[in-house]
């Protein structure tokens, strides 16, 4: 009786896992389009069965060609393998209200090694984005429990927070860039990265935010957009998001309607 229970749940687990391989790979392809390569989707395929993570939830993001963990992705798989607990602390040699630097140490404890795994990370105005100028403190906190929390479970993903700068930021790359993919072949921030950053920081929903996105811009996809549209486009969610979260998911939601009975 305990074997055949054995089997059910093993059974139970791989359908499971392959819905969710599955489930990656669609919303991956929806998300970045052109960018996957092979490469990319046997990553995805290893982060997932290794790990669980899931693209819905945000806990990966595809930034420049490579795979990025984020914060809420490392603290949902510290939770679904029962963490012991985290302990966070300054390091207060290294810190300078002033000057808004600071350096924190984060320890992990797994039931499995109880000495902890320990990690740091560290925040001022010249290593974090101009938009959390005022918030280094709780950049360097995340920063360390992100490094002790790889530690601890064997991921070699750099986080998205570990990040010098917003990825949008970062150098594109040189090969020519489709006109719908809203990148740049001549040094400008890749808008697509923005959007996504966006999606995962305010936790919205990619297709609804697609279908905004459509409605705003006044064509079929957001492929179909210009540059200019596509920026108007992710400097008002950026705003809405940041000024009122709840009334902009409000208005996602009204996507959620089919087209001929949303206002």
């Amino acid at each position: 009786m305990h074997m055949k229970y054995n089997v059910c749940m093993n059974r139970n687990l791989n359908c499971l896992r392959r819905r969710l391989i599955n489930s990656n790979r669609r919303l991956a392809k929806e998300l970045w389009g052109k960018e996957l390569e092979q490469r990319h989707l046997r990553a995805l395929r290893d982060l997932t069965e290794r790990f669980g993570f899931s693209v819905a939830r945000g806990d990966l993001q595809l930034l420049n060609g490579a795979w990025y963990v984020t914060h809420s992705g490392l603290l949902r798989l510290a939770y679904q393998n029962r963490s012991s607990g985290i302990r966070v602390q300054p390091v207060r040699e290294y810190c300078n209200s002033g000057a808004n630097r600071w350096v924190f140490k984060a320890t992990v404890y797994r039931s499995s090694a109880p000495k902890g795994f320990v990690g740091y990370g560290d925040a001022d105005p010249s290593n974090v984005s101009p938009l959390a100028h005022g918030a280094e403190m709780r950049v360097a906190e995340t920063r360390a429990v992100n490094r002790a929390l790889r530690k601890a479970y064997g991921i070699g993903l750099c986080s998205v927070e570990e990040l010098r700068s917003p990825p949008s930021s970062f150098e594109p790359k040189k090969h020519a860039d489709p006109a719908g993919g809203n990148g740049s072949a001549n040094g400008q921030p890749r808008l697509r990265d923005k959007l996504c950053l966006l999606i995962r920081r305010y936790e919205l929903d990619p297709n609804l935010i697609k279908r905004y996105a459509a409605d705003f811009c006044g064509t079929e996809t957001l492929r179909d957009a210009s540059r200019d549209l596509v920026e108007a486009f992710v400097s008002t969610v950026a705003k809405e998001a940041a000024s009122d979260r709840a009334a902009l998911i409000c208005k996602l939601n009204s996507y959620c309607q089919p087209e001929e009975v949303r206002p």
